[in-house]
């Protein structure tokens, strides 16, 4: 089969690999149908992500049509071959008390490399597909055909009568920006700020919209993304043209947002060059892993009493992070990986319901064979480029 995979910091390629197997009884083999390139990519095309081998298979948003199904997986009777399926870019074996809980992102039994991540965090979280030998080592969905373990639970049927754009979004970016929004508290009559217009920013801006906020400010610096926000009934702020922090005093009258989204996460630009000079010198040099502009802006952007809720992944260690700020104003922190399998019912039903169309987002679609272009284009934001899809 082809498949987009890693060669190094921005060097993927599309290669012939091995058809995937059944290894477990409780795995499937699907036919992959679309998949799409996500932001979280970048950080790996970007080298922001370590344990990255030659080889491994890139994506994690990605649904298909079952192949093969193992007899565990099949005994349940809830998965066969030719069922159109959805897999959540979180593994959830379904059986331990995280799964059980619901909090699928932190199970217990999908990561199989556990070590590598409890090193740096000091507990391992859930396994995750074409995300790096911390999360497991899983081939991604960016390939022709991928092996899903514990598939059974690790699956999303798609309802007749709605094509694959429509409900890509559900394996990661939509269930992220709406459990960014649930984790900030985000109700009628709120005020909210988010940092970055991408695509995870975009569906936080959706989210907030679909639980009644009243104001949402986005905060970018890229033209097009902006412009998509404002269309999407967001108030947009220029970080490049101006302080985010003295315009968001001025419309909620000195008050700031009491909820605040950093949808950027490790890869943040600073506006200004002394804290932009001095991520870049720390990360190059490994004093620090991530670029926490966004994150240190919320905070200083928050209210007292606040949340800030961060869907934008990090990795490790930053730098420079202002915990006096926090203390004092008395903020409430929100994060993680996504609890996809929690959220996406609701978000179905919000699309059958026509309240969202998440088509909106699909700037550029191609096959496997453009992916690789079409990394550069999304990574440099050339095009008006905002969100690929990829059709095997």
């Amino acid at each position: 089969m082809r498949a987009v995979t890693y060669h190094g910091t921005g060097d993927f390629r599309v290669d012939t690999h091995p058809d995937p197997k059944i290894e477990h009884p409780r795995d499937a083999v699907i036919r992959v149908t679309t998949t799409a390139i996500c932001g979280s990519d970048l950080h790996l095309y970007d080298g922001f992500i370590p344990t990255m081998k030659k080889g491994d298979i890139i994506g994690h948003e990605f649904m298909g049509i079952v192949e093969e199904v193992g007899p565990e997986a099949a005994a349940n009777g809830n998965l066969k071959k030719g069922d159109r399926i959805l897999i959540p870019f979180t593994i959830a074996c379904g059986n331990c008390l995280w799964c059980r809980k619901e909090e699928f992102s932190l199970c217990d039994q999908s990561n199989r490399e556990p070590e590598k991540l409890r090193m740096m965090t000091g507990a391992a979280g859930a396994g995750l597909f074409g995300y790096s030998h911390l999360y497991g080592g899983y081939d991604g969905g960016q390939a022709e055909y991928v092996r899903i373990p514990f598939a059974d639970t690790t699956h999303m049927k798609v309802p007749e009568g709605m094509d694959d754009e429509q409900v890509i979004f559900l394996t990661d970016i939509f269930p992220t920006g709406w459990q960014a929004a649930i984790n900030a508290e985000v109700g009628p009559g709120d005020t909210v700020a988010i940092w970055g217009a991408g695509p995870v920013g975009l569906f936080c801006l959706e989210s907030c919209k679909l639980l009644g906020a009243e104001r949402i400010v986005v905060i970018d610096d890229v033209p097009e993304r902006l412009a998509l926000a404002e269309r999407r009934g967001a108030a947009v702020i220029d970080r490049s043209k101006v302080k985010p922090y003295d315009v968001l005093m001025e419309v909620t009258d000195g008050k700031l947002p009491s909820k605040c989204i950093d949808a950027v996460g490790l890869e943040s630009h600073g506006a200004g060059i002394i804290d932009t000079v001095y991520d870049r010198v720390k990360t190059a040099t490994f004093q620090e892993t991530d670029r926490p502009h966004a994150l240190r802006e919320a905070i200083m952007c928050c209210a007292k009493g606040g949340i800030v809720s961060l869907p934008g992944v990090y990795a490790a260690v930053v730098d420079k992070f202002p915990i006096g700020a926090a203390f004092a104003k008395a903020l409430t922190f929100r994060m993680g990986q996504t609890h996809v399998l929690q959220h996406t019912d609701k978000l179905l039903n919000h699309i059958r319901e026509g309240d969202i169309d998440p088509t909106f987002l699909i700037t550029h679609r191609g096959g496997l064979d453009d992916a690789p272009e079409l990394y550069r284009t999304f990574r440099d934001k050339k095009d008006d480029c905002i969100k690929v899809v990829l059709k095997p």
